[in-house]
């Protein structure tokens, strides 16, 4: 394809975008009117399924695959790092030096670390019921295993971070959310169609019909994700070394001796 064609192949593409664009412009509600289609049909349903969080509702059920389709980006950039991040041929561990850290700081990331956890498990527990959920407790819950990192040292942290068991809990809450959706399919439903448990009662934790449960292996795939993610990269900056930088090390070691 030379490039006059690939010209007039994007322009028609974006000759077709801008009139869908203005179709949709000649539809939407009037300026400054309360009343808004999508908004009212996501509320409505939501109510209609017992599930208080409007936002979780649209999420784990009206557009359910939507959020898989986001759930499996995040998967597939945990596992392209993961590979290309492997430690190289050229490469070896180096063990870390003990960090110093001020004693105030120590303190108050160790008394932070379990809070963290419990808040992050919370957001995902309450998904249904209040703003948060999966992703946003995910991180939370990640992040408070790495406030060890900042309260002792990189070996702490590595302690309580069993590597292989974390990429084993992403592999199972990405695995967990197809495994419910094909559960609505032997149900004589659509794929991820809320419709195989009861939706519970408005307001409570069992609500929601399985909200909750997609919203529980999305938390487990973030969560475990993140600290796979934050895995390599620490690894790469605190741990391996290259060729390059052993001779340079070396260098400095003869200087200074």
């Amino acid at each position: 394809m030379n490039r006059r064609l690939r010209m007039w192949v994007l322009l028609l593409g974006l000759a077709g975008t801008a009139a869908l664009l203005v179709a949709a412009a000649f539809r939407l509600p009037a300026f400054g009117t309360d009343f808004h289609p999508y908004g009212d049909r996501a509320v409505r349903e939501a109510l209609a399924r017992q599930t208080a969080n409007a936002v979780a509702a649209v999420n784990f059920d009206q557009r359910a695959f939507d959020t898989l389709g986001e759930e499996t980006i995040l998967f597939g950039a945990v596992l392209g790092t993961v590979v290309l991040l492997r430690q190289a041929r050229d490469e070896r561990h180096v063990d870390p030096a003990p960090a110093d850290v001020a004693a105030p700081v120590r303190r108050y990331a160790l008394v932070l670390l379990p809070v963290t956890v419990v808040a992050g498990l919370y957001v995902v527990a309450h998904g249904q019921l209040t703003p948060g959920g999966g992703f946003q407790g995910g991180v939370v819950a990640a992040t408070a295993l790495h406030l060890l990192y900042i309260a002792v040292d990189y070996r702490a942290l590595e302690r309580i971070r069993p590597l292989g068991l974390f990429e084993v809990g992403d592999a199972a809450g990405e695995a967990a959310y197809l495994v419910i959706g094909v559960a609505g399919l032997l149900a004589g439903s659509s794929y991820l169609a809320n419709t195989i448990l009861p939706h519970g009662t408005f307001n409570t934790l069992s609500s929601g019909g399985t909200v909750p449960l997609l919203n529980a292996a999305i938390g487990m795939e973030v969560a475990c994700a993140v600290v796979v993610l934050l895995a390599r990269f620490l690894d790469q900056a605190v741990e391996i070394e290259g060729e390059g930088e052993r001779e340079r090390g070396g260098e400095a070691e003869g200087k200074r001796t």
